[in-house]
């Protein structure tokens, strides 16, 4: 199951447990046995949670600027499909701005698909939903959304490589100013003397000068 993320975990401390699915805190008490009809109705909330489109991201919750750029339509066309499409109904942080869950970002694309693929008109598409909605295909998310969070995890993996490399050139070259802790890091002046006379090095430091003939 996806995890939220951290943009996710903020919309649920704005919009409240309840609209993002989890349990709600409640007195202690004896435990009711759960039905089947219960466990059906969790298994079924939980899937509905689970990722069905790439997206692009594995977040969970959406503003509607996030929307907009998903589905490819302005951010005005979504409020008025919410006003024609009663399924769709994204809560309200306190902020007053719309968060859509992933599975209302999956029923805009359902619309897309049948205003604009199908030709369907408004009333049309309503009855196809609520005739078959999770028969419906998707549109494809806006390519223009795609490529930029692509470019997004390119620039983060690239960020973290710098600072790595940036860490070990850092720690390189403390050890190259220090002779002590260069020594400590090869594992002691007496390790450095046998791997040099097992790869057959010379070895300055111990052996004598040669000779001058008289």
């Amino acid at each position: 199951m996806t995890q939220p993320s951290d943009d996710d975990e903020l919309f649920i401390a704005e919009i409240g447990p309840a609209y993002a699915g989890e349990p709600e805190a409640s007195d202690p008490g004896p435990e009711a046995p759960r039905t089947r009809t219960a466990a059906k109705k969790v298994r079924k909330r939980t899937a509905a949670s689970e990722p069905t489109v790439d997206l692009g991201s594995e977040k969970l919750y959406f503003k509607i600027g996030e929307v907009a750029q998903i589905v490819g339509v302005p951010a005005y066309v979504l409020r008025y499909w919410e006003t024609e499409f009663k399924v769709i109904k994204p809560q309200k942080s306190r902020a007053q701005q719309r968060v859509y869950r992933r599975r209302d970002v999956e029923t805009l694309l359902k619309i897309k698909h049948l205003l604009y693929a199908k030709k369907f008109t408004i009333a049309g598409a309503r009855q196809q939903l609520r005739q078959g909605g999770d028969e419906v295909e998707m549109a494809a998310p806006a390519s223009n959304y795609l490529a930029a969070q692509s470019l997004a995890v390119v620039r983060t993996e690239l960020e973290e490589l710098i600072a790595w490399v940036t860490a070990a050139e850092e720690q390189q070259g403390s050890l190259a100013a220090d002779p002590a802790a260069y020594i400590q890091a090869m594992g002691g002046a007496r390790a450095m003397v046998d791997q040099a006379a097992a790869t057959g090095a010379a070895q300055p430091l111990l052996g004598r000068p040669p000779r001058e003939a008289l």
